[in-house]
């Protein structure tokens, strides 16, 4: 079985390079990123593919399609945002000979289900998630909805036992894992960085870390308005923390936690890493607890918290029974490989009905559109004309 797996951001594309390093043997795999205007940088690319050959290469939209012709895979990943998986399925790749069999999925937490990311990927035949409850939310939608194929239980793939992380130093290391989208306002990202401050000033025998998810200078999958080291580097200024109080670092997460004491976020598949390598952590709660805030499955895990409680460096072991339900479910129940080959099977025999888009009509053809560019503009090109449109949208208002 031949697998082409394509990402278009640095999570999707950890995702999918681990998917397909969890593949059975026997599978010859290619992975790709098509370029967009979050296309990761080549450091990026790297620390996502860790431990693989060879880094993938960035394609354009009309390479990406060739690549996909020469190669012939039965199965095509598309681990993107969801309007890049929409018009890849729909347009880019449309039409192949022998037709693939369609894969994408979510590279995370992904309580509670929505309806959009339903919809754009509801051209594909298997939609790949990580526990339970996350396949039984998403089924209700698609019952509901209609379009798109089946679902399918993964493991998350990057989910590492400290067994089979090697330590190679102490651990003295309390890391906090940022989240590009919460929490959304300054003051509150602020009082973050004030909480580690506090608790590396009292606890100076401990190394204290904000792993990043890309430097200031590096696109991610969601932008990120205030880049905790900008604000570090403010409140250093202002003389309300030491500059030197924390430190600020990239690269592989299981790396920073095979050295942990504990782990905090607000809200991270990175607190999934935290509990599969048994390091003790706190989901804080300050902000709120609920969708908004992409916490919502931490209740009743047994981890939720306070700054005060990170400032004195308290944290927790998770529920037994809530890490059964999310997302540490048996190795057994995962089902989405042989939901995949027996796909593969319909599709060889020409027994596959592909999957009905819901985007099909004429009212998404412009968002489609507006994808597309994504996909085939080069991104220098592409935000020149995106500032030329906002001048031109102000000069307009002036006018008016």
């Amino acid at each position: 079985m031949k697998v082409l797996a394509v990402a278009d951001s640095d999570s999707y594309l950890k995702w999918a390079a681990c998917l397909l390093r969890d593949l059975p043997s026997g599978c010859e795999t290619e992975l790709a990123v098509i370029r967009t205007p979050i296309t990761p940088s080549p450091a990026q690319i790297h620390a996502a593919v860790d431990g693989s050959a060879a880094d993938p290469s960035v394609l354009s939209a009309r390479a990406l399609r060739r690549a996909a012709e020469r190669f012939r895979p039965d199965v095509i990943l598309v681990a993107c945002t969801g309007p890049v998986v929409d018009v890849l399925v729909a347009e880019v790749l449309a039409g192949l000979q022998p037709r693939p069999v369609f894969v994408s999925g979510l590279p995370g937490i992904s309580i509670p289900a929505t309806e959009k990311a339903w919809l754009f990927r509801s051209g594909c035949e298997l939609f790949v998630l990580h526990s339970g409850r996350e396949v039984e939310e998403f089924s209700a939608i698609g019952r509901e909805l209609g379009g798109g194929g089946t679902v399918g239980l993964a493991r998350l793939p990057f989910l590492r036992t400290g067994a089979e992380v090697p330590v190679t130093g102490p651990r003295n290391r309390v890391v906090f894992a940022t989240q590009a989208k919460v929490p959304k306002r300054r003051e509150e990202r602020e009082r973050i960085l004030l909480g580690l401050a506090a608790l590396a000033e009292r606890r100076p025998d401990l190394d204290v870390v904000v792993k990043l998810r890309a430097l200031d200078t590096e696109r991610q999958t969601h932008n990120e308005r205030y880049h905790y080291q900008r604000l570090w580097q403010s409140l250093a200024e202002s003389g309300q923390v030491r500059p030197d109080g924390v430190r600020f670092a990239v690269g592989p997460m299981h790396e920073h936690l095979a050295h942990a004491v504990g782990f905090v976020t607000v809200s991270s598949t990175a607190a999934l890493e935290a509990i599969a390598q048994s390091v003790p952590l706190l989901v804080l709660s300050d902000f709120g607890v609920g969708a908004e805030m992409i916490n919502l499955v931490f209740e009743g895990s047994g981890l939720l918290g306070t700054l005060d409680d990170l400032a004195g460096g308290r944290f927790r072991n998770p529920d037994v029974a809530w890490c059964q339900a999310n997302y540490f479910h048996p190795g057994g129940e995962s089902d989405w490989v042989s939901q995949m080959v027996s796909l593969v099977g319909q599709a060889r025999s020409g027994r596959l009905v592909p999957a009905k888009s819901l985007l099909d009509g004429s009212q998404f053809a412009a968002a489609r559109r507006r994808a597309r560019l994504r996909v085939e503009v080069p991104p220098n090109v592409l935000r020149v004309g995106y500032r030329a449109k906002r001048r031109m949208r102000r000069y307009l208002k002036v006018l008016g």
